[in-house]
């Protein structure tokens, strides 16, 4: 009791107020809202991938729909925070699975070493996760759907092991992402001219030869500025504020979540070696690229470009005319009733 005057006495009342509340918003629960119905689902919860434990989210009004696995991209950039409120009409009629890859959001541990972290391990950790999801929520096959840098795993795992899956949806797909980003720097400096901002032409000009060499990408806080990442909603990824006052994290989870973005420099360094257009060439399933027009992180031409090189028994490319990267929460709707015409017999 006296060590506690002590305290008190030390850090005042409003030290002592704001300690409490931050040891609050560090452990509060987390959880995702529920669904109704009887045989809905809406689950958080970790599970064992590969050696580690990963977060899962798993929300849907019928356990009868199909099922969508969603690849999140970054890297290192969970989409949970976030994706029950962009996610709510395609619930209705899909199976959802969101999951924090191993390293990233939720699924990062302070005790792990994440230096040696590759994209074939994070392929493994998806294959295996498939399998769980299959056989947990009895599926012969699901829906695998990537976003971003989630496309790089995305297509190597449906190149992988094609029998898991009954399509693949690539967002924001990447191809050559060196090309890629040559689209997206090009992008970036003509709308810097058209706006008269000099300082900001000047310094894109400055990176130029990096950015032509494949030695660095178009600087994203450049490309949001002038709308090529979002264009009808505000930027969900990073947004630090919004993932503190979500459900689903807490205070921790925020402080993985920005410890996760240390292994963001190698794997995207990967992706720039290895590109996956020299990877993957031919696809024995159902594909279909959806791109924003306006997309300046992943080029829409070079994903067209990769594409059209692409083998496959059906192949579909979707062009959002009204979005830039996100697509498929920008113009939610659209993308809604498209999923449902297309995979809802």
């Amino acid at each position: 009791m006296k060590n506690l005057k002590r305290f008190i006495k030390y850090v005042g009342y409003v030290g002592v107020f704001i300690i409490i509340i931050l040891v609050i918003a560090l452990f509060r629960p987390t959880w995702t809202s529920n669904i109704k119905g009887d045989n809905s689902i809406s689950v958080l919860e970790q599970v064992e991938i590969n050696g580690t434990k990963q977060q899962i989210m798993i929300r849907g009004r019928d356990l009868n729909n199909p099922v969508i696995i969603s690849v999140h991209g970054g890297p290192a950039c969970s989409e949970i925070p976030y994706a029950a409120k962009y996610e709510d009409l395609l619930e209705k009629d899909f199976t959802i699975v969101n999951y924090d890859q191993r390293g990233s959001g939720k699924s990062y541990h302070f005790n792990e070493d994440y230096s040696n972290l590759t994209a074939d391990v994070l392929v493994d950790d998806l294959l295996e996760l498939t399998d769980y999801i299959s056989k947990r929520l009895g599926k012969e096959k699901v829906i695998l759907l990537s976003h971003s840098y989630g496309t790089y795993l995305g297509t190597m795992a449906a190149y992988k092991a094609p029998e898991k899956y009954e399509t693949y949806i690539g967002i924001g797909q990447l191809g050559n992402m060196q090309e890629s980003e040559i689209d997206n720097w090009n992008y970036t400096i003509s709308e810097a001219k058209k706006a008269g901002n000099t300082e900001d032409v000047k310094y894109l000009e400055g990176i130029a030869e990096n950015i032509y060499k494949g030695e660095a990408v178009a600087p994203r806080d450049y490309v949001g500025k002038y709308g090529g990442a979002t264009r009808l909603i505000n930027m969900p990824d990073g947004n630090i504020l919004g993932i503190l006052l979500s459900r689903e994290y807490n205070l921790l989870d925020l402080i993985r979540y920005t410890s996760g973005f240390k292994t963001q420099a190698p794997l995207v360094k990967e992706v720039l070696d290895k590109p996956l257009s020299k990877i993957v060439t031919k696809l024995d399933l159902p594909f279909y690229f959806v791109m924003g027009k306006y997309d300046a992180m992943t080029s829409s031409n070079a994903a067209k470009n990769y594409f059209d090189r692409i083998e496959a028994d059906h192949k579909e490319f979707i062009s959002f005319e009204e979005s830039a990267h996100y697509p498929q929460f920008e113009e939610k709707e659209k993308f809604y009733k498209w999923m449902c015409d297309t995979f809802i017999k």
